[in-house]
């Protein structure tokens, strides 16, 4: 199983991205999808996050400008970010919560990063 995100860039302040994540390989079904963002000598933090049927939570900093969606049958999430911000720049993790074929039990994946820069 692996994660692959894309989509990430340098964008000017006000300006937009989309990311996204598709999980591929051996799935039986895929939970909760997400996104994490990190700054360099900071904690991971939660970004959004977007349940199998379409709930949705998102961190304060982001709320109105970003949006968060999947495709359940491409195994996918996106994250629309609008109206960036310089303090959005970070690399961008994305992240499933899925069981593989033939076991029972959910485990956590992370995708490879992808970073964003938002210049002011």
């Amino acid at each position: 199983v692996q994660l692959q995100a894309s989509g990430g860039g340098l964008v000017q302040a006000g300006g937009s991205l989309r990311l996204s994540c598709a999980a591929s390989g051996s799935i039986f079904s895929v939970n909760d999808m997400g996104w994490y963002r990190q700054v360099p000598g900071k904690q991971r933090e939660l970004v959004a996050i977007i349940t199998r049927g379409g709930n949705t939570n998102y961190a304060d900093s982001v709320k109105g400008r970003f949006t968060i969606s999947r495709d359940n049958t491409k195994n996918t999430v996106y994250l629309q970010m609008d109206y960036l911000k310089p303090d959005d720049t970070a690399v961008y993790y994305c992240y499933a919560d899925l069981i593989r074929r033939f076991t029972i039990n959910p485990v956590n994946y992370w995708g490879q990063g992808t970073l964003v820069t938002v210049s002011s």
